[in-house]
């Protein structure tokens, strides 16, 4: 009797317990005021001990080469192949929420709103090196389609769409850019911990024999930061949460909306919804970010780089994307409240290391990397948002 792997235990049977406390190259896509009020967070859940056996590894590169610097970073770690396997399917999961209003004139990537390309064509060569059977690069974006060729490198040398073609052909493996709203076979649902009771997730996520989250650091005004475990909030359908909305245009306004609040609703619901995608690997774009009322500039936040504030941009790896979030956090000092209070939930839900002395940075030290970033005045909900280059999935 043939074993199952850690992915079909995840779609048939380990989703259940995510509510905890409540071939050839593929490139699909062709595309085409704010109301908020403050809201004072409510207390931090009760103090969750340091567990025993609790511990991670979080690896930091600096530079200003980001290719060179995120295949460091996972050489720290003990590269690539520590993670994936001969075989497996690898889902990398970036932050692509306005690429597809990318052009000419407005250059999401360099603005601070999107993952890097760089990052994401060094972590696909590592992974393709590493003997994976395919690797597919996805997210649900803002649109339901888009143009994955706007993707470009920071010099503009390359895209996502030529890389994946180059490494498809280099390694003879299938290389697929998925726009998750019209690429996913099918929908799963997981449940959630708020009054939603379940939300539908990729197939292509949950499928996969690996995830790997690659964020782009932003301060965001429902959810305190945006990082590695917020980042699954794209892999749900934009159709089934607000897309089609006639009457506010808003992109995913249900996941936001409901049960307002950056930890009892929303933080609850992403911390749900990243238990579900199982993340093996985050690594974290900290190189141009957003602050401010982010997490886009329309929602009110500022491009922030963070070679003028640390002389260096940086990425961190681990292999516990709860600790990869814990460090970028007290990078830019907003340990509290996004630390005290949401990732409590992900470290009480089982998902990784939060306590300071449990995680081991390679490297550099905290007090060497520690900037000042400005965060978010946090609010309630997002009553509206427009479509064009709104926040709602940054």
């Amino acid at each position: 009797m043939k074993t199952p792997t850690r992915r079909e235990l995840l779609k048939f049977g380990g989703c259940a317990a995510v509510g905890y406390l409540a071939s050839d190259l593929l490139i699909g896509c062709d595309g085409s005021s704010v109301h908020t009020s403050p809201v004072t967070p409510p207390p931090p859940p009760a103090d969750i001990p340091c567990s025993p056996g609790d511990g991670a590894q979080v690896a930091v590169a600096q530079g200003t080469n980001l290719d060179t610097m995120t295949r460091s970073a996972l050489a720290a770690l003990g590269g690539i192949g520590t993670v994936v396997k001969s075989g497996d399917i690898v889902f990398i999961k970036p932050n692509m929420v306005t690429l597809p209003w990318a052009s000419a004139s407005y250059n999401p990537f360099w603005l601070g709103e999107c993952t890097k390309p760089n990052i994401v064509i060094a972590v696909m060569d590592e992974c393709l090196k590493a003997g994976a059977a395919k690797v597919i690069v996805g997210d649900g974006s803002q649109m339901p389609r888009f143009d994955w060729s706007g993707a470009t490198t920071l010099d503009g040398s390359t895209n996502l769409a030529t890389a994946a073609a180059q490494l498809a052909s280099k390694y003879s493996v299938p290389v697929q850019l998925a726009c998750l709203d019209v690429d996913s076979p099918s929908w799963i649902d997981v449940p959630v911990g708020t009054s939603l009771g379940k939300v539908s997730v990729s197939s292509l996520v949950i499928d996969a024999d690996k995830v790997i989250s690659i964020p782009v650091l932003k301060t965001h005004k429902w959810a305190y930061l945006t990082l590695s475990l917020k980042n699954f909030i794209g892999i749900t359908p934009l159709e089934r949460y607000g897309w089609t909305d006639p009457q506010t245009g808003n992109t995913r306004v249900l996941l936001h909306a409901n049960d307002p609040g950056p930890v009892t609703g929303f933080g609850r619901l992403f911390v749900d919804i990243a238990k579900a995608a199982a993340p093996d690997l985050a690594i974290i774009d900290m190189s141009i970010g957003i602050e401010g009322d982010g997490p886009s500039l329309s929602s009110g936040g500022r491009t922030a780089d963070m070679k003028q504030r640390q002389g260096s941009w940086l990425v961190l790896a681990s292999t516990d994307p709860v600790a990869a979030d814990a460090t970028a956090a007290r990078i830019v000092k907003q340990e509290s409240p996004y630390v005290d209070q949401t990732l409590k939930m992900a470290h009480a839900a089982g998902m990784g290391t939060i306590c300071r002395a449990d995680i081991t940075l390679l490297g550099a030290t905290l007090e060497q990397l520690e900037v000042d970033w400005a965060p978010a005045q946090v609010v309630a909900s997002a009553a509206s948002v427009p479509c064009h280059r709104s926040a709602q999935n940054a």
